[in-house]
């Protein structure tokens, strides 16, 4: 039986209470995600380890994205925001991505999404090597989604090891537009990205498009990736 997640610690981090700590909340995945407003907000509410990338991460197979609950708007949530994530993640030049599909991973692991807190079945991890060819695992979650002013989307993110079933990698943060350097960092994050639209537009988008906040969010997160 393949471990929990709640069980996937890096074993150097043992010696490390401070490290031991970071790995399990991440792992278990009661992190709560933090909010972010301050004047020049940026994701803090993260965990790498190692702080660099190992070289023979390549390839990373990206699961679909789980709702935290089927309630409110979460699954609508899922279905807009998964295509935002798998740009994003492309444009980090990292590594290679290549997008689980849910229906095959339901019939490989009983069911179409993970979040990489519950208990994996046998084999899961090496289930996905062999099709995907894959280095590691991206568990995808959206905790919250508001489609409406003031925006609002959380992301829980774990990228493990498909070897050594390890977490390399965490995020789980909540971005809300309702905080004005938020909806500051999202307006000015679409002008750099889309040059041909107007200030104007940018701020419509940022205030009014879930999908276009999405993207900012995304981006915001993927960018705290361990360097390559």
């Amino acid at each position: 039986m393949i471990p929990t997640a709640a069980q996937i610690i890096p074993a150097a981090g043992r010696r490390n209470r401070r490290l031991v700590r970071a790995c399990g909340w991440l792992a278990a995945g009661v992190l709560f995600g933090s909010v972010l407003q301050a004047a020049d907000s940026r994701p803090d509410n993260i965990f790498a380890w190692p702080a660099v990338l190992p070289p023979n991460l390549q390839r990373v197979a990206v699961l679909p994205l789980a709702a935290e609950s089927p309630d409110a708007d979460l699954p609508e949530g899922c279905e807009a925001l998964r295509p935002v994530l798998l740009d994003e993640l492309v444009r980090t030049k990292k590594f290679e991505v290549v997008s689980v599909n849910p229906e095959s991973l339901r019939g490989s692991s009983g069911r179409a999404a993970w979040t990489g807190a519950e208990e994996l079945p046998a084999g899961f991890f090496d289930s996905l090597r062999r099709e995907y060819g894959c280095d590691a695992v991206l568990f995808c979650q959206l905790t919250v989604y508001h489609a409406y002013a003031p925006l609002a989307v959380g992301w829980r993110l774990k990228l493990a090891d498909v070897h050594t079933h390890q977490i390399l990698w965490a995020a789980d943060e909540i971005f809300d537009a309702g905080h004005p350097s938020v909806s500051r960092n999202a307006w000015q994050f679409l002008s750099r990205r889309d040059k041909s639209t107007t200030a104007d537009a940018s701020r419509w988008a940022a205030a009014n498009s879930p999908r276009q906040f999405g993207r900012y969010t995304a981006a915001e997160v993927l960018g705290r990736l361990p360097e390559r």
